[in-house]
């Protein structure tokens, strides 16, 4: 990044901050030397000195002016200080631009340029009355020698002042916008930073929330699955009649696993799908363009015009397509989450009516349980709610666990649907939970509806002696899972062991403010 003012990096020899500088002040200096030293041999006349001492002098006054960018002031004192001897004119000329165009205080400069203006003007006006009196043939109006000592004291000091002005005033504003730019530069690189920072935070939220509803979903049908078949397992040669439901139920739970995960599934290969096709039409932009300008190029040729029109209003069309494509990376997170809520709360439906129609019809065909089970289950509804907890504590009851389910008040209205699916799952979860990691023991689920908020409370007993182990996996997301979800809506959950060697789980989720 460019660094402006004192902390820019040095190139040149000394005080010099670049080597053409130092080329010019030395320049400067040998033309001012070679003045002072030509005048002084006429000052030496005059005085009556020895002309060598003179020129010497001269010349080391004109080298001073090396230093003016070091020491602007001490080389326009210098400048005064010859002007009794009539030289240093050009020293005089150039250390009051140079004076000017520095950070000096402007009271300094103005001092010094009236100090050389009078210094000026009192060696004008007196050189004018001795040229008056030596030339008895030159005798000017009274007004002649004030006029012509301003003008040449103003013409000496002015311009080279207020040139210096201009131009020191240039550059500090060229510095102060170029320290600007850095400052938005920088700026610009934090916001990027913090840009990418929130983009990684929503992909990561995206991603555990995906996976969130994936657990939700997934293992608490293929919990329910795998403890119908290990039932169907036992009593298939016992009780045939028992085994071919068990069947039904392992078959009816598969179906609306593989319907939910192919509902989530599908909402993101939508996303991939508009991502390719608009990849697509960028490219047949391009190609477009590069065929156009290869034509251009080539020339038109006689009976293959080309309608501008047309050509246009297609390359409107793919622009608005590329710039979309350019647009998705910042709303991509933000439509992926919205997506996936509506997929859930909506596209579920559709694709449970294909999924229970397929079962029928597989169920029909084989000789009618399934059938039965799958007209039976289109009565469920599809979209989680506080309605389906009947259904919900059916299932788990139809597994052989013994769930008592108590409910208070009754949801009114206001009670919004994220809400009701967010105490859905948790019970869902709690009771997965419990097929688990205590076979058989009895639980109790207790869903209090009260004012602007629902509270929810699974209990299950230690395992009952002697019930078989489901020995199913565990990834340990089930409880971190429920607490997300709860603490999104600004609710509370706590879950714990009980004395008698149980488990609870409690929950209180609010009503979401308008």
């Amino acid at each position: 990044m460019t660094e402006t003012g004192e902390n820019r990096t040095r190139g040149g020899p000394w005080w010099w901050e670049r080597p053409r500088s130092a080329v010019l002040d030395i320049a400067l200096g040998a033309a001012s030397a070679a003045e002072c030293a030509l005048q002084g041999q006429g000052f030496a006349r005059e005085v009556g000195i020895p002309s060598v001492l003179a020129v010497v002098l001269g010349a080391v006054a004109g080298a001073m002016l090396v230093l003016r960018r070091r020491w602007p002031i001490a080389v326009v004192l210098v400048a005064i200080a010859v002007i009794p001897a009539e030289m240093g004119t050009f020293l005089s000329v150039v250390g009051l631009y140079t004076l000017a165009a520095t950070e000096v205080p402007r009271r300094i400069t103005g001092l010094l340029a009236s100090m050389a203006a009078l210094g000026m003007l009192v060696i004008t006006a007196f050189r004018l009355d001795q040229s008056i009196g030596q030339d008895p043939d030159f005798n000017p109006s009274a007004w002649f020698v004030p006029l012509v000592t301003v003008l040449m004291s103003i013409g000496v000091t002015a311009p080279p002042v207020l040139l210096g002005l201009y131009v020191g005033a240039r550059r500090r504003l060229v510095e102060s916008l170029r320290e600007r730019a850095d400052g938005l530069e920088r700026e610009l690189s934090l916001l990027a930073d913090r840009a990418e920072e929130r983009a990684e935070w929503a992909r990561n939220e995206e991603r555990t929330r995906i996976a969130r509803e994936m657990h939700d979903v997934v293992a608490h049908r293929v919990s329910l699955m795998v403890v119908h078949a290990a039932a169907l397992q036992a009593v298939a040669l016992k009780d045939p009649e028992k085994a071919a439901k068990n069947a039904a139920l392992v078959g009816d739970m598969g179906r609306q696993a593989l319907n939910e995960l192919r509902t989530m599934l599908g909402v993101l290969r939508s996303g991939e799908t508009e991502r390719t096709e608009r990849s697509e039409r960028a490219e047949k932009l391009d190609k477009t363009d590069k065929a156009e300008r290869s034509h251009a190029a080539e020339g038109s040729r006689p009976g293959s015009a080309t309608g501008p029109a047309a050509t246009g209003s297609a390359a409107m069309g793919d622009s608005d397509a590329v710039d979309g494509q350019h647009g998705d990376g910042a709303a991509e997170v933000p439509s992926r989450l919205a997506e996936f809520a509506s997929a859930v709360a909506g596209r579920a439906s559709t694709g449970a009516a294909e999924a229970r129609k397929e079962g029928a019809r597989t169920g029909a065909h084989d000789g009618g349980p399934r059938a039965d089970k799958g007209a039976a289950s289109s009565d469920v509804p599809d979209v989680p709610s506080l309605a389906q907890l009947d259904v919900l504590v059916g299932q788990s009851r139809a597994a052989g666990m013994t769930v008592e389910l108590s409910v208070e008040g009754s949801p009114d209205g206001t009670c919004p649907p994220p809400v009701q699916q967010t105490a859905y799952r948790v019970v869902q979860e709690a009771l997965t939970n419990v097929h688990k990691h205590a076979a058989g023991a009895a639980t109790r689920v207790r869903v209090a509806h009260r004012t602007a908020e629902v509270a929810l409370q699974v209990e299950n007993d230690p395992a009952a002696d002697g019930a078989a182990d489901a020995d199913l996996p565990s990834g340990g997301n089930g409880l971190v899972g429920m607490r997300e979800r709860v603490t999104a809506l600004g609710g509370g959950f706590v879950s714990g062991p009980t004395d008698a060697g149980g488990f609870r789980v409690s929950a209180i989720i609010p009503y979401a403010r308008p």
